[in-house]
C-alpha cells in the first residue's frame, strides 16, 4: 500500500474515532428536579421511549431547585423533562411538546394535623414544607410560613421533627418518600389543591424535534404505552388499584 493510501486510511480512521459509532443515537440531555419522585420516573420512561422512536437517546440530569429550568432555558440543557403548560411565559426559550405525559396532583400531607382543605388560603395558619423549584407551590404560598427544601424526603424529615405542620407536594412523590422513610401515619387530605397535566419541553434550538416527539407520544397514547408506564409509576408508590 502506497504512502498516500496509508495517509488517507489513517485520516478516515481518525475521523471515525472522533465521531464514535455510526449507529449510536444522538444524546439529548434533559434536566429535572432532584429527588425520588415516581412522577419523574414515569416521565423519564415515557420520554426515553419517545426519543428512542425518533432515533435519539435521552440522558436525564437531576438538578436542585430552579436550576433545572434556568439551565434548560439558557440552552445548557436540551430541555426540561416535564412541567405544567405555560412555562414558556417565564422561560421563553422553552417549547412545549403538546401531548400530556401524566396528571400531576398537588395535595396536603399531614401527621395528625387535620383541617378542611379549601384552596391555598386554607394553608395560611400552618408552617408548610415543600420542594424548592415547584413553582405552583411557591407562587400560591407566597407570604405564608414556608420551609422549602431540596427534596421530598427532607420535607418529610422536617415534618417528623415538628419543624413543619404539613407538607405540600405531588401525591406520588409524597407517598413514595413516606414509604421510603417508613413513616406509617402520614395522611393525605382531600380535596387536592391542584390537578393538571404535565408536558415535556425542549430548548428552541431543538424545535425541529417537536413534531416527531408529538407524533411518537400520540402513538404511545394510542398503543397504551403511556398508560402502562403510568401504572408502573403508581405501583412504585403503592397506589396500584
Amino acid at each position: 500500500m502506497d504512502r498516500r493510501r496509508l495517509l488517507t486510511l489513517a485520516l478516515a480512521l481518525s475521523a471515525m474515532e472522533r465521531a464514535g459509532p455510526v449507529s449510536a443515537a444522538q444524546e439529548i440531555h434533559i434536566s429535572t428536579l432532584v429527588g425520588s419522585d415516581p412522577s419523574s420516573r414515569i416521565a423519564e420512561l415515557v420520554m426515553a421511549e419517545a426519543y428512542r422512536r425518533i432515533g435519539r437517546q435521552l440522558v436525564v440530569h437531576p438538578l436542585p431547585g430552579e436550576r433545572t429550568l434556568m439551565m434548560a432555558n439558557e440552552g445548557r440543557m436540551d430541555g426540561e423533562l416535564y412541567r405544567k403548560a405555560g412555562m414558556e411565559r417565564d422561560y421563553p426559550n422553552l417549547l412545549i411538546v403538546p401531548v400530556p405525559l401524566l396528571t400531576y396532583e398537588i395535595v396536603v400531607f399531614t401527621r395528625g394535623t387535620s383541617f378542611v382543605v379549601n384552596g391555598w388560603e386554607s394553608l395560611r395558619p400552618f408552617t408548610i414544607g415543600y420542594v424548592r423549584g415547584i413553582k405552583i407551590v411557591k407562587e400560591n404560598t407566597a407570604g405564608m410560613r414556608t420551609e422549602p427544601v431540596p427534596a421530598m424526603d427532607m420535607a418529610f424529615r422536617k415534618l417528623t421533627m415538628g419543624r413543619t405542620d404539613i407538607v405540600v407536594g405531588n401525591r406520588l412523590a409524597g407517598l413514595a418518600a413516606a414509604a421510603a422513610l417508613r413513616i406509617d401515619d402520614v395522611q393525605v387530605l382531600s380535596p387536592a389543591l391542584a390537578s393538571f397535566p404535565v408536558y415535556h419541553y425542549v430548548h428552541r434550538k431543538h424545535a425541529a424535534l417537536v413534531p416527531g416527539l408529538a407524533a411518537a407520544l400520540q402513538a404511545m397514547t394510542a398503543d397504551k404505552t403511556i398508560e402502562r408506564l403510568q401504572r408502573q409509576g403508581a405501583a412504585l408508590a403503592g397506589r396500584l388499584p
